[in-house]
């Protein structure tokens, strides 16, 4: 299967810049996964959309100001606090960091630019110099892996020194507005360097709205990484090397996905995180003793599956997610959800009605 299987043209103006004045005031595409008809709705139809007895899975993964800017500090630390740079110098040698993958408290999988002229041991400065980060080695992806000094001050300084890692399709700086929009309405877990973005269309109301049409509304946490944005770079689609990406199931959400599961619950994920938790776990769970079902386990894990068409879904039923790029994995796996005919289809109307794409863009309902 070749990645230009996946390719779709869009119009540079249907990419959406900025959020819309209300979460919840987006367009929503409603797609049927086994005919391909769809039916343009708006999001805030989505509670009176529902059967009234659906698990609704949320990622409440906390996106953090993942993305620093310093300046190159040579090979011998710098104590921090004690570099002032002189006029002129943090644009001359401007790096950037953007923090990947959490490794340990004060370690960091990290991409690096320009990488190229930072070799192992050098120190980045950031700020006055309240912050450094050491060049420890080098990982896949071109990933540098970083210690930051002091020890335990990463994210304190990031609260101040951090910019909220809007993606490269986004022509603009960050804004202190993206602090809060660039984040869902549940986000308080974990270390996520990039938004579930299909969750950006709630509020509080519409999830008031969806617990008293009769669904369960459970949480998980997926740390969204490199592998949201990384590139295919394999003609071939099933040679490419996804990024493994940390998750965490907890005891009750456990519980509630298998007893939904018993009850033949429709099991609706709000974003591809939760696609790739959800059927991640399904595959490394233990099968209950005399069947072929299996039992969600609880617990830790490291995401390193790949859906794409001809891989079976075991949990998830429905999908509500944004408009995904061109040749990317998250298109596969959409594709793989509902068909690929079925779902460039759907984005060529899309396009053609106007949509707004990506992450602050319009989103899709597929069952």
């Amino acid at each position: 299967m070749n990645v230009s299987d996946f390719d779709y043209e869009l119009p540079s103006s249907c990419i959406a810049q900025r959020p819309l004045p209300e979460r919840d005031g987006s367009r929503m595409l409603l797609v049927d996964r086994r005919t391909g008809a769809w039916n343009d709705r708006l999001f805030g139809e989505f509670p009176n959309l529902l059967r009234g007895d659906e698990v609704v899975v949320l990622n409440n993964a906390k996106v953090i100001p993942a993305r620093l800017f310093g300046r190159r500090g040579g090979i011998h630390a710098r104590a921090p606090g004690r570099h002032n740079p002189a006029p002129g110098e943090f644009l001359k040698r401007q790096i950037e960091v953007l923090l990947v993958r959490r490794i340990d408290v004060d370690c960091w999988e990290a991409l690096v630019r320009p990488g190229r002229k930072i070799p192992t041991g050098e120190c980045i400065v950031f700020g006055q110099g309240e912050l450094v980060a050491r060049v420890e080695g080098r990982a896949a992806f071109g990933l540098r892996t970083v210690r930051f000094e002091p020890p335990n001050a990463i994210e304190k300084t990031l609260e101040s020194l951090g910019h909220i890692p809007l993606p490269p399709y986004i022509k603009r700086h960050d804004e202190p507005a993206d602090r809060e929009r660039y984040q869902t309405v549940y986000a308080h877990a974990g270390t996520a360097v990039a938004a579930p973005t299909a969750g950006l269309h709630f509020t509080p109301q519409i999830l008031k709205r969806i617990r008293a049409r009769g669904a369960e509304i459970i949480e998980i946490t997926l740390d969204v990484g490199l592998g949201t944005f990384e590139p295919v770079r394999t003609e071939n689609l099933e040679e490419h090397k996804i990024h493994a990406e940390s998750y965490e199931i907890g005891e009750s959400a456990a519980a509630a996905l298998n007893h939904a599961r018993r009850e033949r619950r429709p099991i609706l994920a709000v974003g591809t995180t939760v696609v790739r938790a959800l059927e991640d776990v399904a595959r490394k769970s233990p099968a209950k003793s005399g069947g072929e079902q299996f039992q969600m386990e609880p617990g830790l894990r490291t995401a390193d599956i790949f859906l794409y068409p001809g891989k079976p879904f075991r949990v998830v039923n429905q999908l509500l997610t944004n408009f995904h790029l061109p040749r990317s994995t998250l298109l596969a796996m959409v594709a793989a959800f509902a068909g690929r005919e079925n779902i460039l289809a759907a984005y060529r109307h899309a396009v053609e009605a106007g949509y707004r794409f990506y992450s602050y863009g319009d989103c899709m309902l597929i069952r």
